[in-house]
Formats: C-alpha cells, structure tokens, sequence
C-alpha cells in the first residue's frame, strides 16, 4: 500500500500492529509444524512461494503515499498452502519489501491486516461457500475459487485501506476516490487473471502442490 512514516499519526499504528499480531499467533498456532518441519519439498515449495510474492510486490504503481496499487496474489497462497501457511508467507513477503524500505515499519500492521489477513479470509470465505453450494468440477473450482476469488479479495482489500485512510482522515475520500478506488476494478481482472493462471498451471501439471484441491473429486470423479 506504499504506507510511509508519519502517514499514520497518534495511536492508530499500535492498534494495527497489535490486531495484525493477534491474527498472526492464531495463524502460527494453527500452524502444521509437524507436516511443515517433516516435509522438505512443502518446505522448498513455501519457501519458494515467499520469495516470489516478495518479488511480485516490489512491482506496483501510485500517486500518493499510502494509495499505491500492486499484485497480491494472496488467493493462489491462501488455496495452495491454506490461510494459516498462507498468512505467514506473505508476512515473511511483508518483511522482506518493508525491509528494503518498499513499505514502512510504521504501516506494517496496517499493511498486514489489508494486503495479508483480509485477502486470505477473503479467498477462504469464497473456497467454502464453493465446496458448500457448488458441485465438485475443475472449472467450476477455477474459476470461482481462483479467478473470482482473487478479483474479489483485492477490492475487498482496497476498499478496506481506502475507507482506514478515509476513517483516520490522512486523505480525504474525493482524493482517495479518484487515485485508488475508481483503479481498483482495473486491478481486479488482472488479478484474478494472474491467479487464475497460476492455479490452472498447478492444478493441471502439479495438483499435490495445491492443499485445497483434491483432483480425484475435482477431475477423476468428473
């Protein structure tokens, strides 16, 4: 979100930090540590995954601090490795940009609870309601889990950030309306796309990468 220092004033960086950390223990409780310290190729593969969300968030765009625009990719994380494995990857991603002095320190919190936890609920909520009312069908899956899925975790995020900003008055909402919120529909077919195809290439060439996805129900059964 291209969060500075000083963007956020008075208290409101500690409660973002303590909310987000709240969200992060819970994630790190829940966590598979047996499954994740006994496996070396989900070892490779998460830690793999990190480096290439770090990279893919160093590439975004924005006028104003706190208004920019970048990939999530949070809905392909969230399917892959579910939400707790999906939310410390992307925080080791959030380190590593903020570290580099892409992001602030001050916004980490901030960061975290609208490019990280949101998302990743976001395309949780949408993957259970799909295995709920939908029936069990690879494009089915693809396209409302992946595709829809992501398009609709990053306006949510957006929104979420735009309407904190608002909220806290660092902008006001005809400014922010017209750098970030009128982009966001032009963000959310690229996003789903790139999730999209992400997802199609591993479920079709390497399906055992994918926790959420079991392709004996999805295609074998079809």
């Amino acid at each position: 979100m291209s969060i500075t220092d000083g963007l956020l004033t008075g208290a409101a960086p500690l409660w973002f930090h303590a909310l987000f950390a709240l969200f992060l223990l819970l994630a790190l409780w829940r966590l598979p540590w047996g499954v994740l310290l006994g496996n070396r190729h989900l070892q490779h593969l998460f830690f793999g995954s990190t480096v290439a969300l770090t990279l893919l968030w160093t590439l975004r765009a924005g006028i104003s601090p706190g208004l920019g625009i970048h990939f999530l990719g949070m809905t392909t994380l969230t399917l892959m490795f579910g939400w707790d494995l999906a939310i410390i990857s992307a925080t080791l991603a959030l380190l590593g940009v903020t570290g580099v002095g892409l992001e602030s320190w001050q916004g980490f919190g901030f960061n975290g609870l609208c490019t990280i936890l949101l998302p990743a609920l976001a395309s949780l909520g949408i993957l259970r309601l799909v295995e709920a009312r939908l029936a069990k069908n690879f494009f089915i899956y693809l396209f409302c889990c992946a595709f829809i899925g992501a398009a609709v975790a990053v306006a949510l995020a957006g929104l979420a950030a735009a309407l904190l900003l608002w909220g806290l008055d660092v902008y006001p909402w005809d400014r922010i309306s017209q750098e970030y919120v009128m982009l966001l529909p032009l963000i959310m077919f690229p996003e789903g796309l790139l999730n999209g195809i992400l997802m199609t290439g591993m479920m079709v060439f390497y399906p055992d990468w994918i926790r959420s996805f079991n392709a004996r129900i999805y295609i074998d059964d079809q």
